[in-house]
């Protein structure tokens, strides 16, 4: 059993406190997620025989042991899950993740798009409440929403809604300005000053996005999609082709092992817009997942998540490779040969070789295990 030391990520939507305060240490700047895996990345930490080496300097080393032939033999030499603390200041990209062949054939061509040649399914289970967009709406719907605001820029946008066409709607917003027309800065003012006469909480977020990106047509993006709100425990999964984009929260999330991300904007970053569509499922809508058993099982092998509170079953079976998350109180981590507590913002790594864990004591902590 290995205590692990975490990279933390400062994107600045990250918040300055979350973190920070669970992990008992001041923040320097905004703190959006750590990382709790092998991915090459941003891999963990851990130290072996006096040396620091990474996890994923970890598994390779020993596959076998450290994964356990079943996980070995069904993904390869890696670990295929990535669990991170996600803490949500200020609103994400507009972003989707590929499916596994589309994953693949784009980092065999070599398209920047892909980083890794695996797919990026996630689930995110809040800590504090946690709203998110996810899906789009139903085209009428949307519609409506667009069309209320009286800004007759927008109407090749209303009437491809009208035609149940989410996708050429979004193209529009995306590939703006037109031809001969409003300027993208200008279309957002407009966009502003009707939203803001608009009393109801999308119309508000489209007013917050606009303060943020005030050149970029994708805040109309709460207008076009379903927006999801999670109270501390509650879960939601977001398959391949699930446009989103997290507004704000704490929350733990697992994904698979892979940084593939295609971006539609409301970031600085890099947007494809011909690919982003290309794999956007207009139809794709994210998954609440209830916990069974004090896990939330997702409809993937690579990964699952277990929530083990006082009073709850932590007794888990050898033979899976396992990262073990203290997020509340103190938590009490012990195999055959080892025992170790840890305390809010500690974690530890045990290989699928060091046999059956237990897990209690009077905090609660997340358990990363794929899901065989």
């Amino acid at each position: 059993m290995d205590l692990l030391t975490n990279v933390i990520k400062d994107y600045p939507w990250g918040s300055r406190t979350a973190i920070a305060e669970l992990t008992g240490r001041p923040a320097s700047g905004p703190e959006a997620e750590m990382w709790l895996g092998a991915h090459p990345a941003a891999s963990s930490r851990l130290t072996r025989d006096g040396a620091e080496i990474t996890l994923a300097e970890a598994v390779a080393a020993d596959p076998a042991g450290t994964l356990g032939e079943a996980v070995a033999s069904r993904f390869g030499e890696r670990l295929p899950y990535l669990m991170k603390l996600i803490a949500v200041d200020a609103p994400l990209s507009l972003q989707v993740h590929p499916d596994a062949e589309q994953a693949a054939d784009g980092h065999a061509r070599g398209d920047a798009n892909y980083t890794d040649p695996w797919h990026k399914p996630e689930l995110v289970c809040a800590l504090t409440p946690f709203t998110g967009l996810a899906g789009f709406r139903p085209p009428g719907q949307a519609a409506m929403l667009v069309e209320r605001l009286h800004v007759n820029a927008l109407r090749p946008v209303v009437a491809a809604l009208r035609d149940g066409d989410v996708l050429a709607a979004l193209r529009v917003l995306l590939e703006w300005p037109r031809s001969g027309g409003t300027s993208r800065r200008e279309l957002v003012e407009s966009v502003v000053w009707a939203a803001s006469a608009c009393h109801t909480p999308d119309y508000a977020l489209v007013v917050r996005l606009a303060r943020r990106y005030p050149e970029d047509p994708a805040v109309l993006a709460p207008l076009l999609m379903r927006r999801h709100t999670l109270a501390p425990g509650e879960a939601l999964f977001l398959g391949a082709g699930v446009l989103h984009c997290y507004l704000d929260g704490f929350g733990v999330e697992i994904m698979a092992c892979s940084d593939n991300v295609l971006r539609a904007g409301l970031t600085g970053k890099r947007i494809d817009v011909e690919e982003l569509l290309r794999i956007t499922d207009a139809a794709a809508q994210p998954l609440p997942v209830e916990p069974a058993g004090g896990a939330y099982v997702p409809p993937v092998p690579e990964f699952l998540l277990r929530r083990i509170a006082p009073g709850a079953d932590g007794a888990l079976p050898g033979g899976l490779p396992r990262i073990v998350l203290c997020t509340e109180g103190v938590v009490n981590v012990a195999t055959a040969d080892a025992e170790v507590k840890l305390r809010p913002g500690e974690s530890v790594f045990t290989a699928a070789s060091e046999g059956s864990v237990e897990i209690g004591g009077d905090g609660v902590a997340f358990c990363a295990e794929p899901h065989l």
